[in-house]
């Protein structure tokens, strides 16, 4: 009877030992360029400090902050701050998430196969943009900054359209949500004669170069910075936390820096 209670205590010991060894492990989902590699780079870093991440990598925009929301993962690295805002604030979501900082900035870049300079722009060309709301107002605001339009001072920020442009010399015809957001890169390679806004992350899976094959690209003063976004009930969680610093500590940055050549531009706990 003794023996039995002994072996008993010791699987009890272990049982709980194995429970508490899922403290400090955070379940993360992430796109996989570059968020999951930024999230690997710090992966050895957080082990030193006793935090285990998980990477969950996900190719659909829309079942991040679904999937965080409903208990799935613990926290997401993919959005820019819009897009959250426009999610966390949809009443048809419910969300209640909240935004832990900012990592970095993926600039939007403009590419065409066939179109080799902005000066040399056909009039009437389509301009091929993605479903992805938060994004438009962004891409109208890049191609005005070229010199290509002039957006109405009271254009629709949250959903413009056509009609929010009241100079267009070219005529440029912009073709709002034709296309899921990963499919920009197909989009690019059958409509040779197109011009296509491409999300950086996805530039970079099809091995484009955003500083060398975008005919135009936003600048680092972009404020579409991607965040660690995660449940209100946890924006106080320590560990947490400490994933925020450590992707936004200076080796993080660096590795930034080193890796994407300019195509993915660090912003520290700037935002």
């Amino acid at each position: 009877m003794k023996k039995l209670l002994v072996l008993l205590s010791i699987l009890l010991i272990s049982l709980l030992a194995a429970c508490g060894s899922d403290d400090h492990v955070i379940k993360i989902g992430a796109t996989s360029t570059p968020h999951a590699e930024v999230l690997e780079k710090a992966k050895p870093i957080l082990e030193e400090e006793g935090i285990t991440i998980e990477i969950e990598e996900y190719s659909d925009y829309n079942l991040l902050n679904l999937d965080l929301d409903e208990g799935t993962i613990d926290a997401n690295y993919f959005q820019h701050i819009p897009f959250f805002e426009k999610d966390i604030n949809d009443p048809k979501k419910g969300y209640d998430l909240v935004n832990l900082g900012g990592v970095h900035i993926e600039p939007m870049g403009v590419y065409s196969k066939n179109i080799t300079s902005v000066d040399n722009i056909p009039e009437g060309t389509e301009v091929i943009i993605s479903r992805n709301d938060p994004d438009h107002y962004r891409i109208l605001q890049l191609f005005e900054a070229q010199g290509l339009i002039k957006i109405a001072d009271d254009a629709d920020t949250a959903y413009p359209s056509q009609e929010d442009i009241v100079e267009n010399p070219l005529n440029l015809q912009f073709l709002f949500g034709e296309v899921n957001a990963e499919f920009l890169i197909e989009a690019y390679n059958n409509e040779a004669d197109a011009l296509v806004a491409i999300n950086t992350n996805y530039a970079i899976e099809a091995e484009l170069s955003p500083l060398e094959d975008a005919l135009f690209i936003e600048g680092e003063e972009s404020d579409y910075v991607n965040i660690i976004a995660a449940r209100a009930e946890d924006k106080d969680n320590e560990d947490l936390k400490k994933v925020v610093e450590v992707l936004q500590s200076e080796e993080i940055q660096n590795f930034i820096i080193d890796n994407y050549n300019g195509a993915v531009v660090p912003v520290g706990g700037n935002n």
